[in-house]
């Protein structure tokens, strides 16, 4: 047997414990934060969530941070080992 067919489900008026979209047993998304409740239907009454999608908050633009793309002219190269077959020279 597996493991998923054991874990029960989160169901309505629970503490949300993981930022992320959920959805009910009658296919309603909501996205839900840490702390808050996880609402009831109107007409099903309590429901079971299942998690289905993380909320990450990122902070970036999505653009390569400028101190990870190379450089050319990088002075900070010199006397680094770029490959295994050169030595350093000094």
């Amino acid at each position: 047997m597996e493991r998923k067919e054991q874990d029960m489900l989160p169901l309505s008026h629970e503490k949300v414990e993981v930022d992320g979209v959920y959805v009910n047993e009658a296919g309603q998304e909501e996205h839900l934060h840490r702390g808050q409740e996880f609402p009831a239907d109107l007409v099903l009454g309590k429901t079971e969530w299942k998690l289905t999608e993380y909320a990450f908050d990122n902070h970036h633009e999505g653009k390569t941070d400028e101190r990870l793309v190379p450089k050319e002219d990088d002075e900070g190269k010199k006397g680094k080992i770029t490959s295994p077959r050169r030595q350093i020279q000094t």
